[in-house]
């Protein structure tokens, strides 16, 4: 199977929506870093916005490339993760802070191992794709310190979860302008055999 210019004007096309999940992560984390004292209900309400908002971005760019891309069904399955969290947090807003917790690290854990997938097929298309990469590396990191540190202090999880939002949606803005920047049959480099 050949990767074929098609993916990385799709991709470039909808440049847009993955500068809106970047800047809904990075709002997201500024919104946390300003106030840091929120109670539980609160931070469950804006988690679910923003995993909600997140997926329906994944979902509507999964759909833009489903004739184009082979594995637009990965971007699908990050999308409807990100939904089918937000829907139970904003449901369930009663939720524990052991349950939200664990939710949001199998939610990022599910989230960066797609990304990875996603960045190693874009890797043949894009010349040194870092930015895709460090984002799943990322949205791991934090799945596997709320895995590993579950006791550790609301706040502490609070900044930590704030962190990952600004530092993904950093991550996912720089994609989005790059890939803005790889309009056209002039692309930088397309592929013109990996598999």
């Amino acid at each position: 199977m050949r990767i074929s210019i098609i993916d990385v004007d799709t991709l470039s096309r909808n440049w847009w929506a993955v500068v809106l999940r970047g800047v809904a992560g990075v709002v997201f984390g500024i919104g946390i870093f300003l106030m840091p004292g929120l109670s539980l209900a609160v931070l469950v309400l804006l988690f679910g916005a923003y995993a909600f908002v997140d997926g329906i971005f994944g979902i509507v760019s999964a759909i833009r490339r489903r004739g184009t891309s082979d594995r637009w069904w990965l971007l699908l399955l990050e999308g409807i993760a990100g939904v089918a969290v937000g829907i139970i947090t904003l449901l369930w807003p009663g939720i524990t802070a052991f349950a939200l917790l664990y939710l949001i690290a199998f939610w990022a854990l599910i989230t960066g191992v797609l990304e990875e997938a996603a960045a190693f097929r874009l890797r043949q298309v894009i010349t040194n794709e870092w930015l895709l990469v460090l984002t799943g590396l990322t949205s791991i990191a934090l799945g596997v310190v709320l895995l590993l540190f579950p006791r550790a202090g609301v706040l502490a999880v609070v900044l930590w979860i704030g962190a990952y939002a600004f530092v993904t949606g950093i991550l996912l803005i720089a994609l989005g302008f790059r890939l803005r920047t790889m309009r056209g049959p002039s692309a930088p480099r397309a592929a013109t055999g990996l598999a």
